[in-house]
């Protein structure tokens, strides 16, 4: 029996609208053929979001076809049929004599792909600096006499500006975020184990908010005391505490799309140090919000936050954010003094004001928001503040 076709993320005319974006980039940079390896960038291209990048696959956009083709591992062409909108022919698959070869692998059925196709000669796009030299060797070397241009990161800058279905994608994530918070806020009590209430969050975090599921869980850290102070720490063995401070920072997904969210939470009393680095925080990030506007820099939204929390006594070494969409961050944009990049509408950011001070203390807070016609839109619901348990 054939592999159905599983329900669609978005219409094809939205997918269709991305690839011929790509192929305008193609064009002007004399791209004849692009070979995209970023799972974040198949993703965005076709709709496919199956873990299967860990062996070599491709997303071959042809600047003469409609639809563009996946290579990818035979056992994983299945999911692809089932995921992308391409049609079941522009999925292909190629051996298990491929895996774990030293002298040939994916990459050589990608090349293969691309010979058969005639466009050895022409201008071939490479997401080079996703790929060890080996493989670049290999592109240059079996396919001779193409002209290899680097294509690292122009889809990804292409994505940092959503559309409207993107944008309500972001706002189910966001909406998923906001539960599996407010989930934390019931489970975390002192006696819990760090691992049960984890559970329950994520399992919130799957379970998902307004009638729409989780499709992913994706990074995931919970910090409490005594580690408050670090920033990417799973949950331990240990148990809460009455006093103990907890810093969470995860996302909701939808199809692949990601809003995060962090917050503080404190069983018990908040410490003044506490409560005062929190104050300076908030006013800092409402400061950075007031500060989005299209025209506006990167660098102003950071510079506005910096400015309000040194009023306060503190300083954060780390940037403000970065973009989000896909898979969390999109390696593009980041919100810290002296990016230059302009600010558009339907833009999206994770402004990061995790600020992790010494070995004994840090804070996190954190929204999730777009770019409008005006201002900045957090996707975020939850009121800003210290969770008190």
């Amino acid at each position: 029996m054939a592999m159905p076709k599983g329900s669609q993320a978005f219409p094809r005319s939205e997918y269709l609208r991305r690839v011929s974006a790509v192929k305008s980039e193609m064009e002007r940079r004399e791209v004849d053929a692009l070979v995209v390896t970023n799972p974040a960038n198949i993703t965005y291209l076709s709709g496919y979001t199956s873990k299967s990048g860990y062996v070599p696959q491709a997303l071959v956009v042809s600047a003469s076809d409609e639809e563009p083709t996946f290579v990818t591992r035979r056992m994983d062409a299945p999911a692809a049929i089932h995921q992308m909108f391409v049609d079941r022919s522009r999925v292909i698959g190629y051996p298990e004599a491929l895996i774990a070869n030293p002298e040939r692998d994916g990459y050589d059925a990608i090349i293969d792909f691309i010979l058969d196709k005639g466009l050895a000669h022409k201008g071939i796009g490479l997401e080079a600096k996703l790929l060890s030299a080996a493989t670049e060797e290999k592109f240059r070397s079996r396919a001779g006499q193409a002209k290899l241009v680097d294509f690292t990161n122009v889809v990804a800058w292409i994505r940092g500006v959503k559309s409207d279905l993107e944008i309500a994608v972001m706002r189910e994530s966001a909406a998923i975020a906001d539960a599996g918070m407010l989930r934390a806020k019931e489970v975390i009590r002192p006696g819990v184990r760090e691992a049960d209430a984890a559970a329950e969050i994520i399992a919130t975090l799957v379970r998902g908010a307004n009638g729409k599921p989780g499709t992913d869980v994706t990074s995931f850290f919970l910090c409490a005391s005594p580690r408050t102070s670090t920033c990417h720490i799973r949950w331990t063995e240990d148990v809460f505490q009455q006093g103990s401070q907890i810093n969470l920072e995860f996302g909701g997904v939808r199809h692949g799309y990601v809003s995060a969210l962090m917050r503080t939470m404190s069983i018990g009393k908040p410490s003044d140090r506490l409560r005062r680095i929190h104050e300076g925080e908030v006013a800092g990030l409402e400061a950075a919000l007031s500060a989005v506007k299209p025209g506006a820099r990167c660098g102003d939204v950071a510079a506005a936050f910096n400015a309000t929390l040194k009023k306060h006594g503190f300083e954060k070494e780390s940037r403000c954010g970065y973009a989000m969409g896909i898979d969390w961050t999109e390696p593009t944009a980041s919100l810290k003094e002296g990016d230059s990049t302009i600010l558009k509408p339907n833009m999206t950011f994770h402004l990061m004001l995790g600020n992790w001070i010494d070995e004994e203390f840090g804070y996190v807070i954190s929204e999730t928001f777009r770019v409008t016609e005006s201002r900045a839109e957090s996707f975020t619901k939850l009121p800003r503040e210290i969770f008190e348990i």
